[in-house]
């Protein structure tokens, strides 16, 4: 009854089966896997943003900007300060604070070792204005906040949209600032404590990656899509193996489903009619031979 599975199409599909089975349950796990340390980062990301608001922060001794270089999921938001002098100022519109609209004040500060750190000074309200952002201070000036990770156009609320006026820009990340500014830029850039001149302090925001956003969702679905597969890879199997055994059966106890008695009377008899027809022919030729 059995012997159909050593035919060469079982073959084929037993072959099938067992490669399917264990790719479909490696690719879900692999995307479980995803999903787990997309967890574990966004459980790590939220014990640094309560660390980091938490009062005693602001007793802690700030760290020196080089030190904290380059940013990472570790270091971004830590507490760092940086020394030197407040050069071309510029305006990043279209930032939300509070649920209002509004821009932020960036000004690059020139550091002792010639490179220019953008420094997120404040957040004013409305469309931005260069008349309204208030100048930076003269002199030789030591800044003291939140480390930040260059931010991706499209990212965590960041406009995508270009052709902004002079003096604005879309992205703070040193590949924005390479067509702006003169000399090297950190690719990095920091948000101030306490807001200057009056503006509001913009906080610091979580690392790309670190939360329980679309992405991760993504892979949670396809983890089901994956071992949804492997299932119906082996419903579908015991399904022909169930409609194979029984035909099995049925043959070997001479019970033919009656579609299939039907199409071969019909058989029979068109085969002997044409029999007939061309042995009529034969006979005709003869005689006319």
């Amino acid at each position: 009854m059995y012997r159909f599975l050593l035919t060469p199409r079982w073959w084929g599909i037993n072959v099938f089966v067992l490669l399917a089975i264990p790719v479909c349950v490696f690719m879900g796990s692999w995307q479980l896997g995803r999903f787990e340390d997309r967890v574990e980062a966004h459980d790590a990301a939220q014990k640094q943003a309560d660390r980091q608001a938490s009062p005693a922060r602001s007793q802690e001794k700030p760290r020196p900007l080089d030190s904290m270089l380059p940013v990472d999921k570790e270091t971004s938001g830590e507490r760092v300060s940086a020394s030197g002098r407040y050069g071309r100022q510029l305006l990043v519109p279209e930032r939300e604070l509070d649920d209002k609209s509004g821009y932020y004040v960036l000004t690059l500060l020139h550091t002792g070792d010639g490179k220019d750190l953008p420094v997120v000074r404040g957040w004013l309200p409305g469309k931005a204005s260069a008349a309204k952002a208030p100048a930076a201070p003269s002199g030789e000036v030591t800044v003291t906040g939140a480390l930040q990770a260059s931010e991706s156009p499209g990212s965590n609320g960041v406009s995508a949209a270009g052709g902004l006026p002079d003096g604005q820009l879309g992205a703070i990340s040193a590949a924005s600032l390479v067509n702006l500014v003169k000399g090297d830029v950190y690719d990095a850039w920091v948000t101030l404590e306490k807001g200057d001149s009056g503006m509001k302090a913009v906080p610091a925001s979580a690392p790309e990656n670190s939360g329980l956003d679309l992405k991760a969702f993504q892979n949670l679905g396809y983890t089901g899509e994956w071992f949804v597969f492997a299932g119906f890879v082996v419903f579908m199997w015991f399904r022909l193996f169930r409609r194979e055994r029984e035909f099995a059966r049925d043959a070997e106890l001479g019970l033919l489903p009656e579609d299939s008695a039907t199409a071969d009377g019909a058989t029979g008899a068109d085969g002997a009619a044409g029999a007939g027809g061309a042995a009529g022919t034969g006979t005709a030729e003869v005689r006319a031979g």
